[in-house]
């Protein structure tokens, strides 16, 4: 593969450094699922993604659409089951180093936040009010349609990667009683978008087309939060 400076616009950095910004986010996911197993339900119940309900606990209304936006964000790093965290974070380390060595830190970390709130809107937009949602996978598949756009930009062989998506993509499908499979196809659209942005914008206007053209993903999100909760309140 080409370097992170014909990708988009990145630094090259010694092997020592690449991986930061993907170990912190790792590390991030394990301190709130390790507090989850210290506080239990009641830190799922603050941070979870849910539209608007009753809270089980002191029976208020709870949710994004009674003001709560920071779940879209919390949901994302919010796990219970440990094959839960446990795949995620196997997907994120597969998938983060390489791309963070290409597009560099700052553009990794912009993709994964993107891509995580793409899962948890299209989650609120689809999902029954009530229903809640939590994880990091709609940031992973995020990882997985970059990786392909990025792959197909310098050229690589993604007939490994494409399979490896297919795959979680049928397993998604065929469990949607319990893996919101919106988050995936949201976090997966919006990934790839993302890096599309990052990795073909014109060399002589490269950083001010990004900014710009991100800041239009998350500005039709945001459109689309405050559809939701027009319907919903």
């Amino acid at each position: 593969m080409r370097d992170a400076r014909t990708v988009a616009g990145g630094r090259v950095r010694p092997p020592s450094a690449q991986g930061v910004v993907t170990k912190i986010l790792i590390g991030l996911n394990l301190a709130v699922w390790i507090l989850v197993l210290i506080a239990g339900d009641k830190v799922v119940d603050k941070l979870m993604l849910i539209g608007r309900a009753v809270s089980p606990t002191d029976h208020q209304l709870i949710g994004v659409a009674e003001g709560q936006w920071y779940r879209l964000v919390t949901a994302a790093f919010l796990h219970q089951q440990a094959w839960h965290i446990l795949f995620n974070m196997m997907a994120l380390w597969f998938l983060g180093p390489q791309l963070e060595a290409l597009l560099g830190r700052t553009r990794f970390l912009v993709l994964y936040m993107v891509s995580a709130l793409g899962g948890t809107v299209t989650s609120y937009l689809l999902a029954a009010g009530n229903q809640g949602s939590l994880g990091a996978s709609g940031a992973v598949f995020g990882l997985f349609g970059a990786m392909i756009v990025v792959g197909k930009r310098v050229k690589a062989d993604l007939r490994p990667l494409i399979a490896l998506l297919v795959i979680n993509l049928v397993i998604t499908f065929l469990n949607t009683s319990w893996i919101d499979w919106r988050a995936h196809v949201g976090g997966l659209i919006v990934g790839s978008l993302t890096a599309a942005v990052m990795v073909y914008a014109p060399r002589a206007h490269r950083v001010l087309v990004q900014v710009a053209a991100i800041a239009v993903i998350v500005a039709v999100l945001v459109g689309l939060v405050l559809v939701r909760t027009s319907q919903l309140t």
